[in-house]
């Protein structure tokens, strides 16, 4: 890559050059961004992963341009048509887009209105024409009269010209950029429902009369509007006023008052309603979905970020049920390491009410083997079954908890499932995903298409590769960044591991089924096809609980043993006192184990890993209980304050479950007292709120909360710059009524007003 692009990179990043060559040069090398950011501090000046990302990210894209670039090189050398004044603007073109107005003239094309112009010979008429000079535009014309060319008269001849003189405009760098520049600052999104598809188009009503600015439109509005669309209830716009685009076009061609001119504005009218508006309108409807999918992809990351690395319960052995009505409730018992022991069906709900004889069975398995904790999953009969349980009187410190289940019947019908219990259904399957899901909820949800766990919005409308190229990278994140134990972790899990994927993940498994347990970290390099590349990207990720060398619990990669033995070698005391004792630590000075490879940030985390080896970054575990006697909507009244746990964080709000099997949205105007505009300031996906009860629209299944102290005192305001046409004209209606004296809009006027 050139040292260009890492001038560019590091400009728009804030780091410098160097930083981003190195980078750069590790990810080329294979170097993963978990690794990166961990283990090569000193190489890139401690780029946490967002930033070595970034990197990864941007460079990519410059080298995409390039590649075009010399894709369009090498066309415009085959055309003949390779100046060096051309060449110099392709090699200096920024974007794709700048790139692509430049070629645009010498891209092939199908046969245009131009063409056939051209064919007729109108092109030397068009260039007379379009120098806008004093001509006699008539006498002028005549002369290219000729029928054999369909040429029948003066305005055939002259509309022909027009026809080249659009394309011309159309293909002309500085206009289309500067027409690109309008429609992204003064465009309007304009949504009006097809006539006829008022009612089945309702989630759409919002929508069936609406305009707001392209620039400040919300990616989740944009999302909407364009699903709609696409789905046949909405027709959408995305232009800015044709006046402006016009005059735009005739400040920058028009060069004259005479004849000619004349036939050049009709060209531009031509040029701008034929070949610029749907091509400027598909450029920014293409730009607004790509900056809408970032920002719901970055949505979606940030919160399954917050859900993968929400506080496990630990290695426990769980009771976890699936709650169900007619079918009743499969209920299983796993051991500390969620080993399938036990599973029944229970039918303590409606229609059987069989509840003494399951209470009877609930309570034998409790003992039997020795359950510590009850994980109930939160779907259908959820509050009924909790109720149940929380009945029973089971000793106080069994922990009851309602655990998401979301994609739990996606695990249960995947290959992953079958190969884990190729002997039991799919009920069996759903309810040791939910208890696994309690005990460690990173560990389980690796098994799931991210897309599927229900933490995003509008994800099957953004682009699929780069929302699971970043779900992809949020995973691994969330892996190496807690740690995986290699002796019990499943294939999925040791997947995402830095420097593995699924084939060695695979090899792993084997050998370890083969061979036992790993010993050491060591051991690992047994393990077929796994070599030294592999090996130093994983190392450091991977756990093996009890082994001899303390090191190799930890987050100390191998290569760095060798320096901690000298500590514990200067210090007089084995490798395992410096882990026990604080005072040890203390007296080591880090600053005389610095050499040219390792620096002091290396050495700090070192130091900070000794004093906790393999420490899980994840929050303790709390219990969280509903509000009893609040199980449905129906219970619900305005002003309630009840305890939730969010779900899912939108550019719009959060959604809380507050245990009534419909979660309410809490809007971003009540999510504080204060103006909130990213709602992850506030919460994060898992957090336990207290929320207030606004409005319950039954019929539509919408309840509405908030997290104000006062949540009555104002109602939300709508988003600025963004309200449905009618309204719009009624407003100016109204206004216009007032000034004419219309005593009875006053009146209407003073109503609203004093509502």
């Amino acid at each position: 890559m050139s040292e260009v692009h890492y001038f560019k990179v590091a400009k728009e990043l804030g780091i410098s050059e160097k930083q981003v060559k190195a980078t750069s040069e590790l990810l080329d090398e294979g170097a993963t961004v978990p690794f990166i950011s961990r283990y090569r501090k000193e190489v890139t000046g401690s780029l946490d992963e967002v930033a070595v990302a970034a990197i990864r990210d941007r460079v990519t894209q410059l080298r995409e341009l390039d590649k075009r670039k010399e894709a369009i090189l090498k066309s415009l050398e085959e055309q003949q048509k390779l100046t060096p004044e051309l060449q110099a603007k392709v090699v200096g073109a920024e974007t794709m887009a700048v790139l692509e107005d430049i070629y645009l003239p010498y891209k092939p094309k199908r046969r245009t209105k131009a063409t056939i112009a051209r064919e007729k010979g109108l092109e030397p008429l068009a260039e007379l024409i379009f120098a806008q000079e004093k001509i006699d535009l008539e006498t002028i014309a005549s002369g290219y009269i000729d029928e054999a060319k369909e040429v029948a008269t003066v305005e055939d001849a002259l509309a022909g010209a027009r026809d080249i003189i659009a394309e011309w405009i159309n293909e002309n760098a500085e206009a289309r950029a500067a027409m690109r520049t309008l429609f992204m600052e003064k465009g309007v999104f304009k949504s009006k429902v097809i006539p006829g598809k008022e009612e089945a188009g309702q989630k759409y009503k919002d929508y069936f009369d609406w305009e707001e600015p392209i620039k400040t439109a919300p990616s989740h509005r944009v999302l909407a509007m364009r699903r709609g669309e696409k789905e046949l209830f909405l027709m959408l716009d995305s232009c800015p006023e044709e006046e402006l685009a016009i005059a735009l076009l005739e400040k920058h061609f028009i060069k004259a008052g005479n004849a000619a001119a004349n036939q050049v504005n009709i060209a531009i009218k031509d040029s701008y309603k034929r070949l610029l508006k749907p091509s400027m309108e598909t450029e920014v409807r293409l730009a607004t979905k790509k900056k809408a999918d970032e920002e719901a992809i970055k949505v979606f990351a940030e919160n399954l970020r917050q859900l993968l690395l929400s506080a496990p319960l630990g290695e426990r052995s769980v009771m976890a049920i699936d709650p169900g009505f007619r079918t009743g409730c499969k209920t299983v018992c796993l051991d500390a390491q969620g080993k399938l022991l036990k599973n029944e069906t229970i039918y303590p709900n409606e229609p059987q009410k069989q509840v003494r004889e399951s209470a009877a069975l609930v309570k034998h398995m409790v003992e039997k083997y020795g359950v510590q904790a009850i994980a109930i999953g939160n779907g259908t009969a959820s509050r009924e079954t909790e109720q149940f349980v929380r009945g029973l009187g089971l000793p106080s410190h069994i922990a009851i908890v309602m655990v998401n289940e979301s994609g739990a019947s996606i695990y249960s019908a995947s290959d992953v499932a079958r190969e884990e219990f190729p002997d039991h259904d799919l009920t069996v399957r759903g309810a040791v995903s939910i208890g696994r899901r309690l005990m460690d909820p990173l560990a389980e949800l690796v098994k799931i298409d991210a897309k599927s766990i229900g933490v995003g919005q509008y994800q099957h409308d953004v682009d699929q590769s780069q929302l699971k190229n970043s779900l992809d990278d949020v995973v691994m994140s969330c892996v190496n960044a807690v740690g995986v134990e290699v002796n019990t972790a499943s294939k999925q899990l040791l997947t995402y591991v830095s420097g593995l994927g699924p084939q060695l993940a695979q090899n792993i498994i084997e050998y370890r089924n083969q061979n036992g347990p790993f010993k050491d970290r060591a051991a690992i390099k047994n393990v077929p096809r796994l070599g030294d590349k592999a090996f130093e990207q994983a190392a450091g990720f991977l756990r093996i609980r009890n082994a001899a060398n303390p090191l190799d619990s930890s987050a100390v990669h191998p290569e760095r043993y060798e320096i901690v033995s000298k500590m514990a070698k200067d210090l007089g005391c084995t490798i395992a006192d410096l882990v026990k004792d604080d005072t040890l630590r203390e007296k080591i000075n880090i600053k005389q184990y610095v050499t040219a490879e390792v620096g002091l940030p290396t050495l700090e985390d070192i130091l900070s890993e000794l004093s906790k080896p393999g420490r899980d970054p994840r929050e303790a575990f709390e219990a969280f209980e509903f509000a009893e006697g609040v199980n449905h909507m129906e219970d619900l009244k305005v002003g309630m304050k009840l305890p939730g746990i969010v779900t899912n964080i939108t550019n719009f709000g959060a959604f809380v479950d507050i245990g009534v099997h419909q979660d309410g949205l809490v809007h971003m105007s009540h999510l504080a007292d204060r103006y909130v505009s990213n709602a992850n300031d506030i919460v994060q996906v898992q957090q336990k709120v207290e929320v207030t009860v606004v409005e319950v629209d039954i019929a539509r299944k919408r309840i509405a909360l908030s997290m104000k102290s006062d949540p009555f005192a104002e109602k939300p305001k709508r988003e600025e710059g963004a309200r449905p046409q009618a309204q719009r004209r009624e407003q100016t209606k109204q206004t216009s009524a007032v000034a004419d004296g219309d005593l009875a809009t006053k009146l209407a006027m003073l109503k609203n007003k004093f509502k």
